[in-house]
């Protein structure tokens, strides 16, 4: 048992498949910001090794009132100050080993400051991320030439996820197995049928990905149009496109969200309907 701040008992622990419901109400409480955190529970459950993280839940008494998803990613869930300072415990005991801290920005820069003496200097620090969304249709017309990628055309696809990828995380996505991880993520968002391009002639012109769903929301990642294309209204359009088709299969709310200093993305988002509900916050290792 750990005692917090205000002097009452709470405890945490590493949630189990048991604990599936009392998890998805919690992330319930904001369906927009948890969306990533509960598409995962739902589709992977909570075992470790099926999930490929841990879930750390921090209860007050006997109800769960915050997680911590702790995978590639570190996220917080509906985070309070005692549920944070738990994590931190339990993260400097167990030592780094997620690539990013990311989330909520109130809660992701109180978790960073009670790490960041043990865990040293990140690559980067991204304190100010727009988190935005939409529960309409587009303001503008969607692009008509935005699709669905098909199986055959990863490889198409493939130089364009990881120019995207590079160009947003500051690295290069391939990593010492020579990008087959990557790959296998590619492909997989293109079997799942949540991967979307305009491509000619064998060139993407626009593409993005619909990387977490739930029955309530849904969140677009990896929106890239090639520089030399730039400024030509792909952007808009082509998330219109997606707007229209993921709101139609997938979820009544779309969401995404964008580094402040990306004017021109954030501008893109602005002329499809696209309006802030939040701000996240993202430390990068």
């Amino acid at each position: 048992m750990l005692r917090t701040r205000a002097g009452r008992s709470s405890a945490l622990r590493l949630l189990s498949d048991r604990d599936r419901g009392e998890a998805l109400e919690l992330c319930d409480r904001d369906p927009v910001a948890n969306v990533f955190v509960a598409s995962r529970i739902r589709s992977l459950g909570l075992d470790p090794l099926r999930l490929g993280a841990q879930v750390w839940g921090f209860s007050d008494g006997d109800r769960l009132t915050s997680m911590c998803y702790v995978g590639a990613n570190m996220i917080p869930v509906e985070a309070g100050p005692a549920a944070i300072a738990a994590f931190a415990d339990r993260a400097r005991l167990q030592g780094r080993r997620c690539s990013s801290i990311a989330g909520p920005a109130d809660a992701v820069r109180e978790l960073w400051s009670q790490l960041a003496p043990s865990w040293g200097r990140p690559r980067e620090v991204r304190g100010n991320q727009p988190l935005l969304a939409i529960a309409s249709g587009p303001l503008i017309d969607p692009d008509p030439l935005v699709r669905q990628v098909r199986a055959e055309e990863v490889a198409t696809l493939l130089p364009a996820s990881i120019a995207m990828f590079t160009e947003e995380v500051g690295v290069s996505p391939l990593g010492a197995d020579g990008g087959a991880a990557y790959r296998a993520r590619v492909a997989e968002l293109v079997a799942s049928g949540r991967s979307f391009a305009r491509i000619e002639d064998g060139t993407v012109v626009f593409k993005a990905d619909v990387g977490a769903v739930t029955p309530a929301a849904c969140q677009v990642q990896g929106v890239w149009v090639p520089p030399l294309l730039r400024g030509r209204g792909h952007a808009a359009h082509g998330m219109a496109a997606v707007v229209a088709i993921a709101r139609q299969r997938f979820a009544p709310v779309v969401s995404l969200y964008v580094n402040d200093f990306n004017a021109p993305a954030r501008a893109a988002y602005q002329r499809v309907g696209f309006t802030q509900v939040g701000t996240f916050m993202s430390v990068l290792f």
